[in-house]
């Protein structure tokens, strides 16, 4: 006799485990985990990527400083300065700009302000008459207008400027690096120089400047007096135009300043804007910053090749942790994902100390060069971001890698 209880029989089914996700957070400590186990492996990988992203915030950084610096202080001296010089005649000599071309220049509509020099031939500078003749120091002398620190865009580092009076006395004025190749760093009472034979007595040093760089090695004297002194022919060699400050006048008036300077030869006269040259200077140091990129990007691959190495062989020294995680129920999707997050914080890790390593080298450049700490945000985002594709790209394969190994082939290794 059969007995059957009250109950229907139940068949036991046991369901799948579902294996736990890992959130951002648990992925992050158990990548961190892996590298703080190989430190010394995991930081010299890392300083490829370092060096490679410090390379470009750098260099992007400076470029980005030396572009403010240079734009605030085109901004400060204005574009409305224009600079006239003699040109060449047909024969290749050089040409003579007429003595009343200053004046034939101020009176063009639009013109504030027209200053000049001369240059006086066949005159060397000397600190003293006991130095010998062949060390002239490339120093010019130069008779210039009363005007012509404002003019030019630059002003008194000590002293005083010729005046009415001193002008047709022999006095000078040195330009910057004038001063420096004399030896003279300050003006002391009754200092003088040795020039065309007789002694010019020093009563001023001009600062550095940047739109007009021939004054910064010039002797400057007056026109009376290089015309008494020196046999000055009175003739200039370089007029600086100043024009309203709008770049329509500006432009107008470029265009008519050759046939006003000298209206019978305006084909031997040039004409330039100091502005324009120095925009055109740092466009072409552009193209030394894409070779320096391009060897950031040399660095940043060899540090790739350096992640991906490092990776290989975590996979091949870890493989019975891996069997050991994937017999407690880790999917091999866990796994990729696991050795892909190292890859990437490795990387990561690397990117922001070479952020921190260019921006301070950016930082004491220009500190020192005394110009606006400028870091560009696709410098350092761009660094970053290229740091995270490469340990993304670096340790792909070897994530595949680890995540294709069972478990009972991983197991045979412990």
């Amino acid at each position: 006799m059969t007995t059957t209880s009250g109950h229907p029989a139940r068949t036991a089914v046991s369901a799948a485990p579902v294996p736990a996700r890992l959130g951002p957070g648990d992925l992050a400590a158990l990548a961190a985990v892996g590298l703080r186990t190989r430190k010394l492996r995991a930081g010299l990988s890392a300083l490829g990527i370092a060096i490679g992203v410090a390379a470009i915030v750098a260099v992007l950084g400076l470029a980005a400083s030396s572009s403010a610096a240079l734009l605030a202080e085109i901004q400060q001296l204005g574009t409305n300065l224009l600079t006239v010089t003699n040109g060449q005649t047909f024969t290749g000599q050089a040409a003579e700009l007429p003595a009343v071309a200053p004046g034939m220049i101020a009176r063009l509509p639009g013109v504030t302000g027209v200053q000049d020099t001369g240059r006086v031939s066949g005159v060397d500078v000397y600190k003293s008459p006991h130095i010998p003749s062949g060390e002239t120091n490339a120093l010019s002398v130069d008779a210039a207008t009363l005007g012509l620190p404002t003019a030019a865009g630059t002003s008194m580092a000590q002293g005083r400027y010729l005046n009415a009076a001193t002008e047709r006395e022999p006095v000078a004025v040195l330009g910057a690096a004038a001063a420096r190749r004399l030896g003279i760093d300050r003006i002391r009472p009754g200092m003088r120089i040795w020039a065309g034979g007789q002694w010019f007595y020093v009563t001023g040093i001009l600062n550095s400047d940047t739109y007009a760089p021939e004054i910064d090695s010039a002797v400057l004297i007056g026109f009376p007096a290089a015309e008494k002194y020196l046999n000055f022919d009175g003739n200039p060699s370089e007029i600086y135009v100043r024009t309203v400050n709008t770049p329509a006048v500006t432009t107008r008036v470029d265009s008519l300043l050759s046939d006003q300077a000298n209206p019978e030869n305006p084909d031997q006269v040039d004409v330039s804007r100091p502005s324009s040259a120095l925009t055109a200077q740092a466009d072409a140091k552009g193209a030394l910053d894409t070779l320096f990129l391009g060897l950031g990007a040399i660095a940043l691959l060899v540090g790739a090749i350096g992640v991906a190495n490092i990776m290989v062989i975590s996979v091949m020294e870890r493989r019975s942790e891996i069997g050991l995680r994937r017999a407690l129920g880790a999917t091999k999707g866990q796994i990729r994902i696991q050795f892909l997050a190292e890859a990437i914080l490795l990387s990561l890790g690397g990117g922001a100390g070479g952020v921190a390593i260019g921006a301070a080298a950016t930082a004491i450049y220009a500190h020192g060069h005394r110009e606006l700490l400028v870091i560009p945000a696709e410098a350092w985002a761009g660094g970053l971001s290229a740091a995270i594709i490469i340990g993304a790209l670096a340790g792909l394969l070897p994530a595949i890698r680890a995540a294709r190994l069972s478990p009972t082939q991983a197991l045979l290794t412990v």
